[in-house]
Formats: C-alpha cells, sequence, structure tokens
C-alpha cells in the first residue's frame, strides 16, 4: 500500500489511511484519459494555429504534474485548513475577477483571462470552487447557535452571490454563472431553505436564462442555432456529431480520427467528440461513468455527516464539478447550447486544470474519514 502502514501516523500516512481511495482512483482515470485524448486531438489544433504539433501537448503534460501536486497538498488538509483557504482564496480570486473588465484579455468577445507571466489565468475557473466554500461557511453560520451573537449567514451569502454574478454577466460569462447559481442554490437548499423561497429562486433562475436571452446576443445566437440550426453557424457541432457517427460503438482507434483535422477546439471544449471518433461509444460511457462515480460516491460518504459546514461544502463543490462535466458533453452532444466550457481533466489544461484539482483536492479532504469528536472540523 505505496509504503504506508496502519500504524504510520505521518501526514501522508494519515491521509493515505483516511482519503477515500476509490473517488482518487476515479480522478487518476480521468487525468490518464484526457492525457491520451489530449495527445490525439492537440496536434492538429497547434499544427492549424501555426504552432509545433506537440506544443500543446507538452504544455498540458507539464501541467499535470502541477495539478496533481495541488489536489494532494489540498486533500491532505483537515476541514478547518480547508475552510480557512477556501475564504482566503474566495476574496483573492474574487478580486482577480473583477480585475479582468478593466484589464483583462480579450478572447471571443469575453474578458476572462488576465495575463500573468507567459501564462493567461482565467481567475473565475479557481473562484468556483472556493465560492463553495465561503457560501457553505456563511450558511453553517447562520446556524450556529452563540448566546448572544447572530451572524445573519444567509444574507452574506446572497451578497456573494450576486457581487460574484454580477462580475460573470459583465465579463460574460453564462456558463459560469449558471454553474455558480445551481451550485449557490444546491447548498442554500440543503441548509434548509423554505419550499417557498425555492420557487422563488427557480423563478428568478428562470427569469435570468430569458433575460440573458434577449439582452445578451451571443446567447441569442447560441439558442436560436440550437433550435433552429439554419439560422446560424454550426459548423462545430455538426463535425462533433459526425465525429461520434464515425466512431461507433469501439472507434476508429488511436489516432484513427479525422474530424478533428477540421474542429478548432477539438482539444478542449469539444474533445469529448475526438474520445467518441477515435474510441467509440464505450470509452465515452467509461467516462460518463468515470464523473457520475465521482459524484455518487462523493455524496455517499456525507451520509450520517453532522457538520453542516463539510455537508454544504461537499453539496456546492459536487454540483460545480458534476455540472461541469454535464454542460461539456451534453454540448457536443447537442443536447444543449453550445458552451465554452471544458471537461474537467480531460480537456487541454494550463491554468484550468490546476483549478479543477483545486476544487477535488477540497472535495478529497472533507470526504475523508474522521473520527468521532474530531476538532478539525
Amino acid at each position: 500500500m505505496i509504503g504506508f502502514a496502519r500504524t504510520d501516523r505521518s501526514a501522508l500516512g494519515q491521509w493515505w489511511w483516511t482519503v477515500d481511495r476509490w473517488t482518487l482512483a476515479a480522478v487518476i482515470a480521468l487525468m490518464f484519459v484526457g492525457a491520451i485524448l489530449v495527445l490525439a486531438a492537440s496536434p492538429a489544433v497547434a499544427t492549424r494555429i501555426g504552432l509545433d504539433s506537440f506544443y500543446l501537448v507538452r504544455h498540458h503534460y507539464m501541467m499535470l504534474p502541477a495539478a496533481a501536486a495541488v489536489l494532494i497538498a489540498v486533500s491532505v488538509l483537515t476541514p478547518r485548513q480547508i475552510r480557512r483557504l477556501g475564504v482566503v482564496l474566495f476574496f483573492f480570486f474574487l478580486a482577480l475577477t473583477a480585475m479582468t473588465l478593466g484589464s483583462g484579455m480579450e478572447i471571443k468577445g469575453a474578458t476572462r483571462w488576465i495575463s500573468v507571466g507567459p501564462l493567461s489565468l482565467q481567475p473565475s475557473e479557481f473562484l468556483k470552487p472556493c465560492f463553495a466554500i465561503f457560501t457553505a461557511w456563511m450558511f453553517a453560520l447562520q446556524r450556529t447557535e452563540v448566546p448572544g451573537q447572530r451572524i445573519p449567514g444567509n444574507l452574506i451569502s446572497i451578497g456573494a452571490y450576486l457581487a460574484t454574478v454580477a462580475i460573470l454577466i459583465k465579463q460574460p460569462d453564462l456558463g459560469m454563472t449558471v454553474v455558480i447559481t445551481a451550485t449557490w442554490a444546491a447548498q442554500f437548499f440543503v441548509a434548509g431553505l423554505p419550499i417557498f423561497w425555492v420557487a422563488l429562486i427557480v423563478g428568478c433562475g428562470v427569469a435570468g436564462l430569458i433575460g440573458a436571452y434577449f439582452m445578451l446576443p451571443h446567447v441569442t445566437d447560441r439558442v436560436n442555432q440550437f433550435l433552429d440550426p439554419s439560422t446560424g453557424d454550426t459548423y462545430q457541432i455538426d463535425r462533433a456529431l459526425e465525429a461520434f457517427s464515425h466512431g461507433g460503438l469501439i472507434g476508429q482507434g488511436p489516432g484513427g480520427g479525422t474530424v478533428k483535422l477540421n474542429l478548432p477546439d477539438a482539444h478542449a471544449d469539444f474533445v469529448f467528440a475526438v474520445a467518441g471518433e477515435e474510441f467509440g461509444m464505450v470509452v465515452c460511457t467509461l467516462i460518463v461513468g468515470l464523473f457520475a462515480f465521482i459524484v455518487l460516491r462523493s455524496l455517499l460518504r456525507m451520509l450520517g455527516e453532522t457538520n453542516l459546514f463539510v455537508l454544504l461544502a461537499t453539496t456546492g463543490l459536487v454540483t460545480s464539478f458534476g455540472l461541469q462535466a454535464v454542460v461539456n458533453m451534453a454540448s457536443t452532444l447537442h443536447l444543449m447550447p453550445t458552451k465554452g466550457m471544458t471537461l474537467p481533466f480531460i480537456s487541454y489544461g494550463g491554468s484550468s486544470i490546476v483549478a479543477i484539482a483545486l476544487g477535488v483536492g477540497m472535495l478529497l479532504a472533507l470526504t475523508r474519514k474522521r473520527f468521532p469528536g474530531s476538532q478539525d472540523i
């Protein structure tokens, strides 16, 4: 067992015997599948944009060890340390996300990135898991009985949500807004939100989506193209569906795909289509199964959890992680309007894969076994 005995009292030794090794194995499997798919999809994209064929592959492979290091380092922490880390990073990345509005890099009409040396960083990717930690703490504080003290955790979480969403819409980034909203709503519901407020939040969410359709031109175009393909350019989604058709049950084999040669975002937003063409429905089903396993396994670990913060934080992190995967795969399969959102651990990633590792590391830390009466919560 990688050299750790049950009597090992070191931090890593205790981590190994308390962490959910099944979830950890599923995450490693996703990273491995992602490494293969990036190798399959990226050379064609790199050549098309004038780079060395393996430039994107090398960059992704250089970021994988960093992501793995972040994941392990964060998963070793106690729930109390996760809470402190999440709160500090929430304000830090909220500030960086706000900075993109004034000094961000504009890519495809959106200002979501800032330059950090030779790298481009999307702060909202890091903000997403930290937001789940911060709001979980606020909801938990609302229900903490402290003599002579009443902390308005619900109001603070609402303020944090509105501030975050306002910045994201301004960028604009509707996809991230939807994920943040779903995360916050799921936590609020689990925290004991009355059914009236549940209905009100759902109504506001529907109204927000309708408003986005009428006020944001790029949203209007994508929804119209989804409902009536003849109204716009559906080149990418047509090629993605063609890739799945070519792949069939077992695929064309590694490197045998041809659609990726003409699919602009084959390495990122549409990497699932590359998996479909080269490895077929069998591997695509395996990928879906790995995501479902991580989500369900993490929720099952919460059965009997007595600490409200841990329960709410896990709910938020799982919702964020699972929804991002669903949005990417559903849009690739033309089950919903296309949205520029990567497939966690599978798509080519620079800083984004480190951000995903941060969130999953927090999830692993919170779902570790704890002994009754532990003070590290």
